[in-house]
């Protein structure tokens, strides 16, 4: 069932209207975001993902309420890969907690663009070489794989290639200037360490966009729920980062549990044209899995840990 421009028009609106009220009235003062407020917003997305999925299950029925519901789930869960990047990120650079929501807001918008372009290209190939869908199911068998591995996304600010593109071209300051990206000495524009930080939060969620965007088309191809998962997952980014940043390293084993669902999706891609898991299946092997992950995350010690 198309889903009419309409919708597609006031869910943008709804988007626009809390990014503006974020931005614009909860988080017009630079300060430091608090574990209280970044849970108090961390619940308020879940809260506002849950009411849309409500609403998806009286519009569009059961099907594709579940679709939603497991593709928020798989997205959501994903992210937290994000939030370990970003802590590296930051850490690295020594951004102050101040300065962080700003660049993750602005990082999190650019990623809210690029994701809208791999949807409708992976959905557009998926319906016109319908091959494809068996190259992005390997691809996430090889990710989940890779991340068995412990060979799964790192970022090495000093040497990353972004970061050296950037200081080749853009003159940067040795230095913040408070939470701009940008400034003016004797008129000449120089950027700052702040706008590296954010150019680098940009190339990650670009890589992670490879993984995630497969996963969610192994779930469903309509273009609205796999848009809109999306979006609800990337904006509660933010939050989550901030309510998780101080015990993120506690959930050790959710990388493993990631790897193992990445593979489930990969391999329900790869037999499409065989047999096709219900979806209801695939909610609750992937809910169990991440569950499962990080339940034993907290109950069994990290043996990296065990000499610290």
């Amino acid at each position: 069932m198309e889903t009419p421009v309409l919708f597609w028009i006031l869910f943008n609106l709804f988007v626009l209207l809390m990014l503006a009220l974020d931005l614009g009235v909860f988080h017009r003062k630079t300060h430091e975001v608090s574990v209280k407020e970044a849970l108090t917003w961390t619940f308020v997305w879940i809260f506002l993902a849950l009411v849309f999925n409500t609403v998806i299950f009286f519009w569009k029925g059961q099907q594709q309420a579940l679709e939603f519901f497991t593709g928020y789930l798989v997205e959501k869960a994903l992210s937290v890969d994000n939030i370990f990047v970003f802590v590296m990120i930051f850490t690295y650079f020594q951004i102050p907690a101040k300065y962080q929501h700003k660049v993750l807001f602005w990082g999190i918008l650019g990623a809210l663009v690029m994701r809208v372009i791999f949807i409708f290209a992976g959905v557009a190939l998926i319906e016109k070489f319908h091959f494809t869908i068996y190259l992005f199911g390997a691809l996430l068998i090889y990710t989940g794989y890779k991340m068995f591995g412990h060979s799964n996304i790192r970022i090495d600010p000093a040497k990353n290639p972004v970061v050296i593109f950037a200081r080749k071209f853009i003159p940067v300051t040795p230095e913040l200037q408070g939470d701009r990206f940008f400034v003016k000495n004797q008129g000449k524009r120089f950027a700052t360490p702040l706008f590296l930080v954010l150019l680098l939060i940009e190339t990650t969620d670009l890589i992670f966009a490879v993984d995630s965007i497969p996963a969610i088309l192994a779930i469903t191809q309509d273009q609205f729920i796999v848009y809109t998962s999306n979006v609800f997952a990337i904006l509660g980014l933010r939050s989550l980062y901030f309510a998780l940043a101080g015990i993120i390293h506690r959930f050790w084993l959710l990388s493993y549990g990631l790897a193992i669902v990445l593979v489930f999706v990969g391999l329900k891609m790869m037999l499409v044209d065989v047999y096709k898991v219900p979806i209801e299946l695939s909610l609750a092997f992937i809910a169990l899995i991440i569950a499962g992950s990080i339940f034993l995350s907290f109950r069994i010690r990290n043996p990296s840990e065990k000499n610290i």
